[in-house]
């Protein structure tokens, strides 16, 4: 097996197990946590793409929800303690990463001669 078969292979088991995730939250799930959702199934198909992505976040907030571990009153305070260090830590890696890109340029070998390339020919009809 490549590189590229192992790779097909674990999206296909990652893909595999986002749809019985998305099958089963979607189902039964969706109307557990959120009281609001029952009844209201034209919208879940919208949220199957999503779930197939990102299955282990989404078990991981629906054991928090039915476990009652949920800190509710956080949920809607953000960490704006890191984002003073992330602000100067994106430019200044956007910059290296220019600045060695520029460095790093590929040079030509000097012994290949250049080819002249032609006009394809003309057919008649």
């Amino acid at each position: 097996m490549n590189e590229a078969e192992a790779i097909l292979t674990g999206l296909r088991i990652w893909g595999g197990i986002g749809a019985a995730v998305a099958a089963i939250f979607l189902t039964i799930g969706m109307d557990r946590i959120d009281e609001d959702a029952r009844g209201a199934y034209v919208f879940r198909v919208l949220l199957i793409p999503g779930v197939l992505v990102i299955w282990p976040l989404v078990l991981w907030r629906w054991r928090l929800y039915e476990t009652g571990a949920e800190k509710w009153r956080n949920r809607y305070d953000p960490p704006r303690r890191a984002h003073f260090t992330v602000g100067w830590i994106l430019p200044i890696g956007i910059c290296a990463i220019i600045l060695t890109g520029l460095s790093l340029r590929q040079t030509w070998p000097a012994d290949i001669a250049p080819v002249r390339l032609s006009a394809p020919a003309e057919v008649s009809q």
